[in-house]
């Protein structure tokens, strides 16, 4: 079962999931990069460009996710290394320093909790750095459909400076972030019953086969199997 809560960290979102069955469901693109718990390990998941299946048996996991554009600034990495990685947080940061995190974690009732706390102590000590304006003006308004030229227009960005925040930032291009925005309002809406044609309509395809031919590319699976 997978449950989610806002954060007290500014923008990010706690969770935890316990797979139920024998199948692991796929983690599909969101522009998010998470910090993770599993198994003893504490892990860093970079910006995915496509459905990612965890491997080996189904157990339990506990996650912060962070805002778009925000995690690099915390994990100390662009975001465009990390793209479609998952890799150990002592990759990252000082093996004595993790392994200390990690035995907290370890024993505490609620690992998910105790990563957001990590995150609020780590974000405290490096000084609170506010997120970057212009890179939330260009989530929310990719997230509401905007198009991408329209949106650096309005940012005045150009097209070589935004293409290399966005690196940077997200772990791709803008274009490929609002290509995966739209595939999550995409989803937000079939989930909550509109018709497939419909749902293309409202969230910028040309058409339902536009909106399957995007699905299956960026997922591998098909729409109706993701809205079971």
């Amino acid at each position: 079962m997978y449950e989610e809560r806002p954060s007290r960290l500014t923008g990010a979102v706690v969770w935890t999931n316990t797979p139920a069955g024998t199948g692991a469901r796929p983690v599909l693109p969101d522009g998010c990069m998470d910090l993770l718990w599993n198994q003893g390990r504490l892990l860093v998941a970079g910006p995915d460009t496509r459905a990612h299946t965890p491997e080996g048996p189904p157990t339990p996991w506990a996650g912060l996710r962070f805002y778009p554009g925000t995690a690099p600034a915390f994990f100390g990495i662009p975001a465009h290394e990390l793209r479609d990685r998952r890799v150990e947080l002592a990759d990252l940061w000082p093996t004595a320093r993790v392994r200390r995190l990690r035995a907290r974690v370890e024993a505490a009732a609620h690992p998910a909790t105790a990563l957001e706390e990590l995150a609020l102590e780590h974000t405290a000590r490096q000084g609170a750095t506010p997120p970057d304006p212009e890179l939330r003006r260009l989530v929310t308004a990719l997230a509401a459909g905007r198009p991408v030229a329209a949106a650096a227009d309005e940012l005045g960005l150009g097209a070589r400076r935004l293409h290399r925040r966005s690196l940077a930032a997200f772990g791709y291009g803008p274009k490929t972030l609002a290509r995966i925005l739209r595939l999550q309002r995409a989803l937000a809406l079939a989930r909550a019953g509109l018709p497939y044609a419909d749902t293309a309509a409202r969230t910028g395809y040309a058409d339902q086969a536009h909106l399957a031919r995007d699905v299956r590319k960026l997922t591998g699976t098909t729409l109706t199997d993701l809205v079971r």
